[in-house]
């Protein structure tokens, strides 16, 4: 005897060939596997409460791994689009989890959408990735102080490249002339660096470089003289073999002082430079810009 076909799916088969509730269950089965992986929110009542966005990167990955090994920090959630153990993007993994700071280790392209995610639903941010111009830098602290929460970018959390910070803007007070060049490698693909452009704009602070021949008057080539960042002249080199280095040329009359930083071949310098980031973050109102502005408050600690 033929069985007769049923008139109407059961619901569990109409779930699964719904591709909207199929995508909803997706998602839902993701931030479980996400939350098995980055551990509970609440299971550290004390602890600050991080998501790292590039944490599969080069240097997100060994920052997430310091978080998750410091007490007084908890890693909450990851954002990677490579990574199935993590979300997606900013906006998911905030949404799903609650975050005290977000770290921004990502890209160019995305870092600012990512801050302005984080600021949006009162997430302090963390900003290591470079691309940022100061135009961005004026809305985002506008942004964070009507929140009000916190945001600490550096072109470079290298507690090394910090101290080049300051010693240039101190250098820059009894020299008058200086340019800066700024060395990648070849794959970078933004110019000039994080660094280079924060330096530039912490030395126009001080006082605009003398300049003998102002640009607009070279004869020949004027790109030749570089990009003028902030009033600097800033000499971008792209070529194998360099990771990141930094180099500001001070001059005056028959002598010159060369302020110089050199990266090597890993993340490692930028990490402790980034947990004081997010140690510091909780509880300031808007931009600070610089790791050197941090540094009085570790060597007082």
């Amino acid at each position: 005897m033929q069985r007769a076909m049923p008139l109407a799916r059961s619901s569990a088969a109409r779930r699964a060939a719904s591709p909207c509730v199929a995508s909803t269950m997706s998602t839902v089965a993701r931030r479980a596997q996400a939350s098995r992986f980055y551990g509970s929110a609440v299971s550290r009542a004390a602890a600050i409460r991080v998501c790292v966005a590039g944490v599969t990167g080069w240097t997100g990955r060994p920052v997430a791994e310091a978080v998750r090994q410091a007490k007084d920090l908890q890693l909450v959630a990851g954002v990677s689009r490579s990574d199935p153990d993590s979300y997606s993007s900013v906006a998911e993994a905030l949404d799903a989890v609650p975050a005290d700071v977000l770290v921004d280790y990502t890209h160019a392209s995305a870092v600012k959408d990512n801050v302005v995610g984080a600021i949006e639903r009162g997430v302090n941010v963390v900003v290591g990735s470079s691309g940022l111009s100061a135009g961005d830098y004026e809305e985002l602290d506008a942004s964070a102080r009507a929140r009000p929460v916190g945001v600490i970018a550096a072109g470079n959390f290298s507690l090394t490249a910090a101290l080049l910070l300051r010693s240039a803007v101190e250098a820059a007070h009894h020299l008058e002339a200086w340019e800066v060049i700024d060395y990648a490698s070849a794959t970078k693909p933004d110019a000039p660096s994080g660094t280079a452009r924060e330096i530039a704009e912490r030395l126009a602070e001080v006082r605009p470089p003398a300049a003998t021949v102002p640009v607009e008057d070279v004869v020949g080539r004027r790109e030749a003289r570089g990009a003028t960042v902030a009033g600097s002249q800033v000499h971008s080199v792209r070529l194998p073999s360099f990771v990141v280095s930094t180099e500001v040329v001070f001059a005056a009359t028959g002598e010159r002082l060369s302020i110089r930083h050199d990266a090597g071949e890993t993340a490692a310098p930028y990490v402790a430079g980034t947990l004081l980031a997010i140690r510091s973050v909780v509880g300031r109102i808007g931009l600070t810009r610089g790791l050197d502005r941090l540094l009085d408050q570790t060597s007082a600690s």
